[in-house]
């Protein structure tokens, strides 16, 4: 015969799970999780997910100033998305929008002077870049260039 009482499901275990806290397991789930994914994976959905090496929500004019625009940039697998808050549809008629392989560049909103640059997450294609406005919220969407060329770099060592 195979010996059951070896296995953990016995009055201890039962009593164990009785008293179990629902919110003990949530908090312990979140911890997990919050261990198991980046940092820049957590708020998908808030305005500006952190990455320690690329600055999303960048005004790269000569000042440091904090951009007033509050834009948020995030990538799937295929596209890289730029949200841009539109305050007021009068931009719309007068803004410009450009990019580079690595960069977004928005002009003449707020004022007609002024110049945004946003920092993509990844290179982009040169072509098929789409802009939509709904509900105050001017999605750019960009298709990522996936670039396989590799180089080896050879490593010497110095005496």
């Amino acid at each position: 015969m195979f010996p059951w009482n070896l296995f953990p499901f016995n009055n201890q275990m039962k009593n164990m799970t009785e008293q179990i806290n629902p919110n003990n397991i949530e908090g312990y789930i979140q911890d997990m999780m919050s261990k198991m994914f980046p940092q820049h994976m957590e708020g998908m959905n808030q305005q500006t997910p952190p990455n320690p090496f690329f600055n999303q929500n960048s005004n790269t004019s000569s000042s440091n100033k904090k951009s007033p625009l509050d834009s948020s940039v995030f990538e799937t697998h295929e596209y890289v998305y730029a949200m841009v808050p539109i305050k007021n549809e009068e931009w719309l008629r007068k803004l410009k929008l450009f990019y580079t392989s690595n960069q977004l560049i928005i002009e003449h909103i707020p004022d007609d002077r002024d110049k945004q640059i946003i920092t993509l997450p990844a290179i982009v294609k040169r072509k098929g870049a789409t802009a939509q406005y709904k509900d105050g919220l001017l999605e750019v969407r960009i298709p990522k260039n996936i670039d396989m060329q590799f180089s080896e770099i050879d490593v010497t060592e110095v005496l």
